[in-house]
Order: C-alpha cells, then sequence, then structure tokens
C-alpha cells in the first residue's frame, strides 16, 4: 500500500481517481489545487504525488518545482495528468523532475499500469 497525494479541480476525475487507488489498496489525500497539494506533500510524505497541471491557485507544473526544491519532498515521484498532450507541455514537465506524464483522457486501466512502477515497490 502507498501513500499518495493527488491533486486534480475536477471534482469528477478527482473522485473517479480516488476510488481507482482506494480499490487497489492505496491511501489518498486529494485536494482541489497546487497550493494545497504543496502543504499535504509537505505534512504526509507520501509514496507518490499525482498532479493535474491546470489548477488554480498554483499550477501543477509550479507545485512540482516547489517540491523538487524541497530536500525534503525533492525525491518523491510526482506524475502529472493534463489534457494537454503537446510535446512542449510534456517536455517541461519531464524537465522539472516528473517520473511521467499521462494525457487526458486515459482508461482507469492504463492509469493504474502507469503509476505501477511508483507504487508497488512499498512495502
Amino acid at each position: 500500500m502507498a501513500t499518495i497525494v493527488l491533486a486534480e479541480d475536477e471534482q469528477d476525475i478527482r473522485d473517479l481517481l480516488v476510488f481507482l487507488l482506494e480499490m487497489e489498496g492505496h491511501q489518498v489525500v486529494a485536494v482541489p489545487d497546487g497550493r494545497q497539494a504543496v502543504q499535504a506533500v509537505q505534512q504526509t510524505k507520501p509514496d507518490l504525488v499525482i498532479l493535474d497541471v491546470r489548477m488554480p491557485f498554483m499550477d501543477g507544473y509550479e507545485a512540482c518545482r516547489v517540491l523538487k526544491a524541497d530536500a525534503e519532498t525533492k525525491d518523491i515521484p510526482i506524475i502529472f495528468l493534463s489534457a494537454r498532450g503537446q510535446e512542449s507541455e510534456i517536455q517541461t514537465g519531464l524537465e522539472l523532475g516528473a517520473e511521467k506524464y499521462i494525457v487526458k483522457p486515459f482508461s482507469p486501466d492504463e492509469f493504474l499500469r502507469e503509476i505501477a512502477p511508483y507504487v508497488n515497490t512499498q512495502s
């Protein structure tokens, strides 16, 4: 079981992802924006962070920058979710230190397969 911080501003998508992750046995801290994501990561030190790119208050890219600049959170894997799949956007996410960039829409099976290497290595 992994602890995962999930930041997604769209309630329906957030609820679906929480459901999928909890069905897999993971503990999920779900928040609606990047600023709350940074706070949740700093408080819980999760095994994985999943960030939507476009969110209010602080976008996913900025949240990633903050987390990667903090010695206590810089090694936590980050996966971006975005409806924007342009190569430049994906490249930006990866250059900021994300492990993966998942483009919406995606199937539940695809999502779980993409995050599996980051959550199944936990004890």
